[in-house]
This record gives structure tokens, C-alpha cells and sequence, in this order.
């Protein structure tokens, strides 16, 4: 009996693996065929698993629509997600050395104050954060939807977990060099921590990407859209464009699912150096 549970082993985990994949990979499927249908074989109540006639007409019409910008939001979410990643990473990465390293005065205080922001409801921070970027001249403007998020305490404190399990002896070494804190840091630390780097902004670019309710609440132009903004305007109180929906989902999911494959394994990689471990 022992022998053969050990022959069904390998086989019960690949059925496992192959369930998951299966499920992890289900909602593609019904996006790209939902996307590949018309408006009448999507409401039928009989189940087909591929239209018979692929309609690829619906992609195009996504950029040969004069009222949805679809080419320019996408341009727009790709511009905003491009900036806020890296310089947010950044930040986060100089904060979180800050932290683990420089001993000044009130760093614990400070410290408390950024891990009290975590726990803040956006809703609260909503209104104030407007009432700020429009006294700016921020409404409508990219800058205005970038500046408020590159701020990331959850960040901040992951680097900070990274640094302080850095060694100190390498440091030491630059300091007998002749490196200040800044040195330290531009020098020793931040090449050390590419895995953090690309990992969080992996995550950074994604948050961005899929941001809504900031970027309609700034973008009131449509020339300011994102990809996110753009595809809320097949569903209206007057019209609900299903397969233009799902053909704008595609494509809006595009870049998420190459960046998904891209960076995967330095996402694993960082989370697990970042010193939070189960």
C-alpha cells in the first residue's frame, strides 16, 4: 500500500498543479472570448467555448473611436505607472536606509509616524489631497496624479527591514574609504539591493496601473485619461458596450501580465530578503 501512495504521489501533484493552472488561467480565457464576440453571442443563454466567427473588429475600434482615447489614456497610464515605479521606489529605498542606518535624533518618532500612516483610510486623506493638487494646478495634469502616490510607507519599512539585516561590515569598509552617509548609500547599499528594487517596483508599477478612483477624480479632461478611466465609459446608465469592454480589458491587461512574467521571480526574491518571514 506504501508503495503505491508513493507512485500516486507525483501524479496527485501534477492533477493538483494542473487544476490550478487551469483556474489561475480561466479568467484569460473568458476575457480573450468574451473579447472575440458580438454583443448578441455574449447575452445568449447557450454556452459556446469559442465564437465561431472571431470578431477582431472590436479591438480596432477601440482606437478608431474618437469619444474614447483609448491610444492616449494608454499612453497616459503607461507615462504615470513609468514615473511613479521608479521614483517611488527610490524614495522608499533612501527612507527605508535612513531608518536602518543614520542614527538621528527622533528616528523612532519618525518612524512611528510613517508605520501611523499605514493605518490612515485613503478616504480620510482624500479630500485634503485634492483640495492641495487643485490649489496647485494639478486637475487635469499627469503631475497631479503622480505626486500623491509616491509616497509608500509599506515600502519604506520593507527596505528598512533589508538594510538592517545588511552587513555592517561592508559598510564599515566604505566608511574607511572615506564615505559619508550619502556615499554609503549611493555606492554600497542601493547596488545591493536590486532584488527589493525590482520587486517593489514591479508591485509600484502595478498599483499604478490599475489606480481609478484618483485618476477620474484628477483627469477630468478626457485628454488626461488613463487606460483604467477610458474603459469605464462602456458601461454608461444609457449603453453597456460589453465586447468593447472586454476587448479594452485585454488590452489594458497587456502590460500587467508582461510585467507579471517579467519581474515574478525578483518579486518572490524581495519579499523574501525584506526580512518578513511567516
Amino acid at each position: 500500500m506504501t508503495t503505491v501512495s508513493k507512485r500516486l504521489r507525483p501524479g496527485a501533484r501534477g492533477l493538483l498543479v494542473g487544476l490550478l493552472t487551469a483556474l489561475f488561467l480561466a479568467p484569460f480565457y473568458l476575457m480573450l472570448r468574451n473579447a472575440l464576440m458580438d454583443a448578441r453571442g455574449l447575452t445568449s443563454p447557450e454556452w459556446t467555448w469559442w465564437p465561431e466567427r472571431m470578431h477582431w473588429e472590436n479591438f480596432t475600434a477601440l482606437f478608431t473611436d474618437p469619444t474614447l482615447h483609448m491610444g492616449q489614456a494608454l499612453v497616459n497610464s503607461l507615462l504615470i505607472a513609468g514615473i511613479t515605479a521608479p521614483l517611488s521606489t527610490l524614495l522608499a529605498s533612501a527612507a527605508g536606509y535612513a531608518f536602518a542606518r543614520i542614527p538621528v535624533p527622533g528616528r523612532g518618532a519618525l518612524l512611528a509616524l510613517v508605520i501611523a500612516t499605514l493605518m490612515i483610510p485613503g478616504s480620510v486623506t482624500f479630500v485634503p489631497t485634492f483640495v492641495v493638487v487643485g490649489s496647485m494646478g494639478g486637475v487635469n495634469t499627469l503631475w497631479g496624479v503622480i505626486v500623491p502616490g509616491l509616497f509608500n510607507p509599506f515600502a519604506v519599512l520593507l527596505f528598512r527591514n533589508f538594510y538592517q539585516q545588511f552587513p555592517a561590515e561592508i559598510e564599515e569598509a566604505g566608511r574607511l574609504d572615506g564615505l559619508g552617509w550619502l556615499g554609503l548609500y549611493r555606492r554600497i547599499a542601493l547596488p545591493s539591493s536590486g532584488g527589493m528594487l525590482a520587486s517593489l517596483g514591479a508591485l509600484a508599477f502595478i498599483d499604478s496601473w490599475n489606480a481609478f478612483l484618483w485618476p477620474l477624480v484628477i483627469g477630468q479632461d478626457p485628454s488626461s485619461w488613463t487606460a483604467q478611466i477610458a474603459l469605464s465609459t462602456f458601461l454608461t446608465s444609457q449603453t453597456i458596450n460589453l465586447p468593447g469592454l472586454f476587448a479594452g480589458a485585454v488590452v489594458a491587461i497587456a502590460p500587467l501580465v508582461a510585467m507579471f512574467l517579467i519581474a515574478q521571480r525578483y518579486i518572490v526574491e524581495g519579499i523574501a530578503t525584506s526580512g518578513l518571514k511567516g
